[in-house]
């Protein structure tokens, strides 16, 4: 195992973010059969996968000798992340950003046994074969130049997620009072009113599965009658 120093964490998470970025939006590319964008920012990058990666290799490094072991908890840990992500973003935006209930085995839609047999497997492929080639990678990079890239890398994720969650506020500050209280209807407005900027558009080709929690929307309508 390879020593990692805090400076190097904030790139490995790029990193994982840029590589899963990247897996999703050849995979469902491919099953849409057209170029479909993915993820919750506007740049090329999944921060989920970016925390997900971080923490198999802070914390499952320690199980290189027993792959069985290194799988469940990859699966563990993958399963874990996503499912308070879900959760967490649910909870923000009042949106479900993904939904599972179709898969045979899921937990309240939020994760499901397929998806978290690919984060079992994506972990091991990881701590075998992914992170000692970045490490090795990085280590080759003037400290100079590393600093500056981390530098800028940071300015521009930052950014990204400040407009990124400008944009989503939209969502619990959209006004209905022209509407029925439908729930068909809340979700379908909250889809345009997005696709009214092009940052927007993105957001609702990158999640057509987006589901709007309206019952806080709901009580505002009642509330305007």
């Amino acid at each position: 195992m390879q020593d990692v120093c805090l400076k190097d964490v904030f790139m490995l998470f790029i990193i994982y973010s840029v590589f899963g970025w990247l897996m999703e939006v050849t995979l469902v590319s491919i099953r849409n059969k057209k170029l479909t964008p993915r993820g919750f920012l506007i740049g090329p990058w999944c921060p989920i996968y970016g925390w997900g990666g971080i923490l198999i290799y802070l914390l499952l490094e320690k199980y290189h000798n027993d792959p069985i072991a290194l799988f469940v908890m990859s699966f563990l840990i993958g399963s874990i992340v996503e499912y308070f992500t879900s959760y967490i973003m649910e909870k923000l935006f009042h949106a479900r950003w993904w939904d599972y209930s179709d898969h045979k085995y899921n937990i309240n839609g939020r994760i499901s046994l397929e998806t978290s047999l690919g984060f079992g497997a994506l972990g091991t492929i990881a701590v075998y074969f992914v992170n000692p080639l970045i490490i090795d990678l990085l280590n080759k990079i003037p400290s100079h130049i590393f600093l500056i890239m981390n530098i800028v890398i940071a300015i521009l994720f930052i950014t990204d997620s400040i407009i990124s969650l400008k944009l989503v506020s939209s969502i619990k500050n959209a006004k209905f009072q022209k509407f029925k209280d439908s729930t068909q209807k809340v979700d379908e407005l909250v889809k345009e009113k997005l696709k009214e900027t092009k940052l927007g558009k993105r957001l609702v080709n990158a999640f057509p599965n987006l589901k709007i929690k309206i019952d806080e929307i709901k009580k505002e309508i009642k509330e305007i009658k």
